[in-house]
């Protein structure tokens, strides 16, 4: 396989499911903000700060309301990580990639971006029409992972499908979480308890995990085990230490990734040791702040192994068939 086509695919992956978890994202800060009662406070702000956009935002916003976040989440191409954004790349990417992803794979993305783009607009108008519109945008996205899951052939090519999922759904998820440690909880102890459960209860919903954490956790909903869960648990398939485990399989099928798959292996078995029982709002924040810049070291590596090796004047390899591998270190 090419090295510019894994790094397309690869990119591909990474955009699809960057769309859905802004969804996500966005859904749970609004159920956040229904949930809280006087004396709570919590900020439109904070979703961008925690997404990593805050410095972009400024630089094109004057005001950080309700309207202005939604329309640069969702619809501003300035912002290459709004779900419009992200929908166009991953599209542009698929253009050039027909020969290695199934056939109905373009017409999926093309019609997920033209829903967006027909659609973006009418999701920043009111919280009712933009549940609407996010929803469906999962949905679709769903339906492509379906696709790729049931009709592509487990190859190289699907191998790096997956870690580009598996890494920006690992990431995700740790924000989604940090956006709890945002809120800050009235004095009442009563309300805080109760406000929390309702808080942790969204962040639940926002993963489609409500329901599974209640069979395999608690029918009781509380920050410890919302956060366990999320990080440790491996039967829940968006929790962090489950897409480590995936991306660490995936790498055990590519070619030369001792480092890669040593890098994985150590950051798993670190999140799997890290007590987070009765953590603090900061402390947990810190140490999440922690798990994405070690992903992000993870993704590093990745990209310069496979991806950029030849910008280091490293010759192409030839397997033989008339195609060039991976660029190696």
């Amino acid at each position: 396989m090419l090295a510019r086509a894994a790094e397309n695919l690869y990119w591909m992956a990474r955009y699809l499911e960057r769309v859905e978890n802004t969804a996500r994202l966005i859904n749970s800060t609004t159920h956040v903000l229904l949930d809280l009662p006087l004396g709570a406070t919590f900020g439109w702000e904070n979703l961008v700060e925690i997404a990593g956009l805050d410095n972009l935002f400024e630089q094109n916003y004057p005001e950080a309301d309700e309207q202005a976040i939604m329309r640069f989440l969702i619809e501003d191409t300035r912002n290459p990580s709004s779900i419009l954004s992200c929908v166009q790349y991953a599209r542009e990417n698929t253009r050039t990639l027909r020969e290695v992803l199934p056939a109905e794979m373009w017409e999926r993305i093309n019609s997920l971006y033209l829903y967006v783009r027909d659609n973006a607009t009418i999701a920043c108008r009111s919280r009712r029409e933009r549940y609407m519109v996010l929803n469906s945008i999962i949905e679709q996205r769903h339906a492509i992972v379906g696709l790729v899951s049931g009709t592509m052939a487990h190859d190289m090519a699907y191998q790096i499908i997956k870690l580009g999922r598996n890494l920006e759904r690992a990431d995700m998820t740790t924000r989604i979480i940090d956006l709890n440690s945002a809120v800050q909880y009235p004095q009442d102890g009563a309300l805080h308890e109760t406000l929390m459960e309702r808080v942790w209860m969204g962040t639940l919903n926002s993963l489609s995990a409500y329901q599974t954490y209640r069979r395999l956790v608690s029918m009781r909903v509380d920050n410890n085990g919302v956060v366990a869960f999320l990080l440790h648990d491996m039967r829940f398939p968006r929790s962090v230490e489950h897409s480590l485990s995936e991306m660490e399989s995936c790498f055990k099928l590519l070619p030369k990734s001792q480092q890669l798959q040593q890098l994985t292996a150590q950051l798993r078995h670190k999140t799997a040791q890290h007590i987070t029982d009765n953590l603090d709002a900061l402390a947990l924040h810190e140490y999440l702040d922690l798990l994405q810049a070690d992903l992000g070291e993870i993704h590093n590596a990745l990209t310069q192994n496979y991806f950029h090796a030849y910008q280091d004047g490293l010759p192409p390899v030839d397997n033989g068939q008339g195609e060039i591998e991976f660029a190696q270190q």
